[in-house]
């Protein structure tokens, strides 16, 4: 599936994003803090509601969960015929937790239930970080009945700790009685920041060239093995059997931070069933137009 990473009030506005699912095949979207306060720095789209907010006399924090979470709502309107096309399995929209909640299980935990409820979309994904303290929020998330994009994963270890945070609360979901065919997850493994570290390091022990740009891809391919792995079991099998979907790995970070890698690379090479590509424009454009599978 290709997501667009990336959104603002310009782009729903425009028309933009609906050329993309038209014309591109965009099938969901994912937003970070970052990508939220470029397009609230930029241009006049928010001037009026923010004048709105401002007369209420709102503090800056809740003011920007409104902005944020009204994007976010008519994105997850735009994408609902996919979501209802694909059976929940597309059609997805995220939204993130707080930077500042990353290592606070509780106020993560909060946060999810009162963005989903903002919202008020079942095709939303909350969005929360693969940090130690994470890890119980996604679980106790999950097992609440809230659909998870669980991001910042760099590592297999911790992939493989993400995936039985998921496990454990689709487990206490049938637990508590929720109705786990309606819950779904991925999995968001950055690919180009793990590069861009690595080439760093071959640089400071100097040669090794011919290492660089190969272990973002080749820790997302051995992740991959592991999803495979981790996903043909008893005890998931037994989730399936009442309903469970698995939670599908999503490569992130996927436009090329040097010169030296082709425009496409984290596209081509990285093309699996049951996997998400989150892409900005840039690269969903470049792919587009000269893109090949590797």
């Amino acid at each position: 599936s290709v997501w667009l990473d990336d959104l603002s009030r310009t782009r729903l506005t425009s028309g933009s994003l609906a050329r993309l699912i038209a014309e591109r095949h965009v099938t969901g979207v994912t937003t970070n803090p970052t990508i939220f306060a470029a397009a609230l720095a930029s241009g006049s789209a928010y001037d009026h509601q923010v004048a709105r907010l401002k007369e209420s006399g709102v503090g800056i924090e809740e003011a920007i969960t409104d902005l944020t979470t009204a994007d976010v709502r008519q994105a997850c309107d735009l994408f609902t015929p996919v979501f209802d096309a694909t059976h929940g399995r597309d059609g997805r929209v995220s939204i993130e937790v707080e930077p500042g909640l990353a290592t606070d299980t509780a106020g993560t935990i909060a946060q999810a239930r009162e963005l989903y409820d903002r919202v008020g979309r079942a095709n939303l994904l909350v969005k929360i970080p693969a940090t130690k303290e994470g890890l119980p929020a996604i679980t106790a998330t999950i097992a609440s009945g809230i659909s998870v994009n669980v991001t910042l994963i760099f590592s297999r270890e911790r992939y493989r700790e993400v995936v039985e945070a998921y496990l454990l609360g689709l487990e206490q979901a049938v637990g508590d009685g929720v109705d786990i065919s309606q819950i779904r997850s991925v999995a968001s493994l950055f690919i180009s920041r793990v590069d861009t570290e690595v080439d760093k390091r071959l640089d400071a022990i100097g040669g090794a060239s011919e290492l660089k740009g190969l272990t973002g891809i080749a820790n997302a391919t051995l992740a991959y093995r592991d999803f495979t792995e981790l996903f043909d079991t008893g005890r998931f099998d037994a989730l399936r059997e009442l309903g469970a979907h698995k939670q599908r790995p999503l490569w992130a970070s996927t436009g090329v931070k040097s010169d030296a890698y082709a425009d496409t690379l984290y596209v081509s090479q990285l093309v699996a069933r049951n996997t998400v590509n989150t892409m900005p424009e840039k690269t969903l454009e470049a792919f587009a137009d000269h893109g090949t599978v590797g």
